[in-house]
């Protein structure tokens, strides 16, 4: 039987093969039991494929941008390269939140993410963007400040 050194620890060579497959298989069930492929989609309904987002698909689903955005419209990059990877990315990072419970509640958009959605409203809205006046630094006003429930407001 041979012996490999990782580290300070000696493990048999089959070893890490094993782990391999068993880190492949439980991604491989944890991916199909979470609809991973949905994803790939533009489908609003994908967002509630997790519970905690059912409230905002709702407030979506009531909004005058329904009419006219997806979630991926508002929350990943124009370009084909950039929405993949930021739906990856946001992927990997809602996956590993949800399933251990570590995540702030009500949801927080973090300032990565939000920089995209805020990116997404100056392209959308560039007409009305353009007319206003930019602040005593020569920085562009964020939509955001006054704008942020937009989208997602729930009706009480």
């Amino acid at each position: 039987m041979s012996i490999k050194t990782i580290g300070k620890h000696r493990l048999p060579i089959w070893m890490l093969p094993m782990m391999l497959g068993i880190f492949i298989g439980l991604s491989s069930v944890t991916f199909f039991y979470a609809k991973g492929v949905s994803y790939f989609s533009n489908d609003p309904r994908v967002c509630k494929n997790c519970h905690i987002m059912r409230v905002q698909f709702d407030a979506w689903n009531r909004s005058s941008h329904k009419r006219v955005a997806t979630c991926n419209s508002c929350h990943t990059p124009k370009d084909i390269l950039g929405k993949y990877a930021v739906k990856g990315l946001n992927g990997w990072n809602h996956s590993v939140a949800f399933t251990t419970g570590l995540f702030h509640e009500p949801l927080r958009i973090r300032p990565f993410n939000r920089e995209i959605v805020l990116q997404n409203c100056k392209t959308c809205h560039r007409d009305v963007v353009s007319l206003m006046a930019s602040n005593q630094k020569g920085e562009m006003a964020d939509c955001l400040t006054c704008h942020a429930q937009v989208g997602h407001r729930s009706r009480k």
